[in-house]
């Protein structure tokens, strides 16, 4: 009832014309944004990170929300019409929306991921309200070990599960902590990779190295192997659906979010493995197998509610632990730094205003990104005709005098040039980004649990492991590290049995 009542106290802040007009401007600048080819909600997040400087910090979540949701939308319209996903959890939106839209159906696609979309966030947000406060409530009594323990978790997942190998992964984590030690130790105030550069004594400000790695980088990469010019999209008028293909696709927008959310709310989740199992649970379930491949909408439809919904899911261990589990929920993170909060267990109890605002914020989300995204499709194909040239070039001015803006310095812009060229180099050579910017925003706050541990325990590493809940999370841990082993001898055995 709590969790009801600040609920409603949150829609009295989300519904002001003020924050209705950044949660509209959110949507609709994350979905012109996400549809740009290459570009996915990361980067939108990232790129507007600068510019909600001068914002109070309820509107600019309220409209990073919008963000977040919109560039889901967008990369969608993009994987349907031009079969480029603009993010990675829009590839499976690509495998029948894209023959959908060849056979004259991309109207009926793009509705069936408009509304896909919408109940996937609207479910999950109930979900993020009913577990939320409950799951910070438990977190209060976490003490040092056990969250040094998590983070470690969310560390030894990122690099397990992304990327092409664990090695890859540990790289970009190391990555990630290296630019995290830049600065003085907060112990012992000992200068740290600053080379005796005073302006680094403070550390790489978060908002640039993640600006660097995704829009830079990205940019960058995109840039260099893409042509000059676009490919052609598929026109597609006024997005509808018929009453056969509702009733095609209502038991999939359904089942996403049972799929998504809970894989957003874990460590190392995100939509990309939900939006899979959803599009292997609809083919599986559907009674029209013959039409996956060719088209089939409950292949768009299931997939895009399982990646809303686990967009809803990601805010749960974001806002309650302060554990970011995809790339979205890390430079968000980045963004409550840059105001001074620290997401947290705490967080339900002194920021209540915000919290409950930018939670009733993402119904509101979802609402506008209905109404203006349906009708507004045929305009989001055209911008898939901007010369990609311009695109980036674009990306990279916006980009730099983002980074400027955060301290004023030229020394800023050769380090968001230097980092841009290191996220460069790690998609040049397989590296996943999410690790490298989990390690910057994790990384000193894992040192500072792990010293305090140790002082508890007077220097004592059994201290790391001294409550029940540090103990089964270094077995999941053990799990996780032990379990392609495992898997590899039981496949061997099997092979000299049979």
């Amino acid at each position: 009832m709590d969790s009801l009542n600040s609920l409603l106290d949150g829609f009295g802040t989300a519904l002001t014309p003020v924050n209705l007009l950044w949660a509209a401007l959110g949507v609709l600048l994350g979905t012109a944004i996400g549809v740009l080819p290459g570009i996915g909600p990361a980067m939108a997040v990232a790129l507007l990170l600068p510019v909600t400087y001068g914002l109070e910090p309820t509107g600019a979540f309220i409209m990073f929300a919008g963000v977040y949701y919109g560039a889901m939308f967008g990369g969608s319209t993009t994987s349907i019409l031009l079969n480029t996903p603009g993010e990675s959890a829009a590839v499976v939106a690509a495998i029948e929306g894209n023959p959908m839209a060849r056979a004259g159906r991309g109207a009926q696609a793009l509705a069936a991921a408009a509304v896909g979309h919408f109940a996937g966030g609207m479910i999950g947000t109930i979900l993020l309200v009913a577990l939320a406060p409950t799951v910070a409530a438990l977190a209060v009594d976490i003490g040092a070990p056990d969250y040094f323990a998590i983070m470690v978790l969310a560390f030894i997942a990122v690099t397990s599960v992304l990327g092409s190998s664990r090695i890859r992964g540990l790289a970009s984590l190391l990555v990630g902590l290296t630019l995290g030690l830049v600065g003085l130790d907060q112990l012992t105030g000992q200068q740290r990779l600053t080379f005796g550069s005073l302006q680094l004594a403070d550390g790489i400000d978060v908002v640039i190295v993640a600006v660097g790695l995704f829009a830079i980088g990205e940019a960058l990469w995109v840039a260099a192997h893409l042509r000059r010019t676009t490919g052609e999209a598929i026109p597609v008028g006024r997005p509808w659906l018929a009453g056969s293909d509702v009733r095609r696709t209502w038991k999939s927008w359904l089942r996403g979010p049972v799929i998504g959310f809970p894989f957003g709310a874990v460590p190392a989740g995100g939509a990309e493995i939900p939006t899979f199992l959803s599009y292997v649970t609809e083919k599986r379930l559907s009674r029209h197998k013959e039409e996956f491949g060719k088209g089939a909408i409950e292949g768009v439809a299931g997939p895009e509610s399982a990646a809303s919904a686990s967009a809803a899911g990601t805010l749960v261990s974001m806002l309650t632990l302060g554990l970011p589990t995809t790339a979205v929920a890390a430079v968000m993170l980045a963004a409550f730094q840059q105001y001074g909060i620290q997401p947290g267990p705490l967080l339900f109890e002194r920021e209540p205003d915000l919290v409950w605002g930018l939670i009733a914020s993402l119904f509101v989300g979802m609402v506008l990104l209905l109404a203006l995204n349906l009708p507004l499709a045929p305009l989001w194909a055209k911008l898939l005709r901007i010369p990609r040239p311009y695109l980036y070039a674009g990306i990279l001015f916006f980009a730099a005098v983002g980074a400027y803006a955060v301290g004023g310095e030229a020394l800023d812009l050769m380090i968001l040039l230097l980092i841009g060229l290191i996220g460069f180099g790690m998609r040049r050579y397989g590296l996943p980004v999410l690790p490298a910017i989990i390690g910057v925003i994790l990384g000193p706050a894992a040192e500072q649990q792990l010293r305090r541990a140790l002082q508890i325990s007077d220097g004592s590493v059994t201290g790391l492991v001294g409550t029940p809940f540090s103990v089964a999370v270094y077995t999941v841990i053990a799990v996780l590290l032990a379990w392609p082993l495992l898997k590899r001898l039981v496949g061997r055995r099997r092979r000299v049995t049979a």
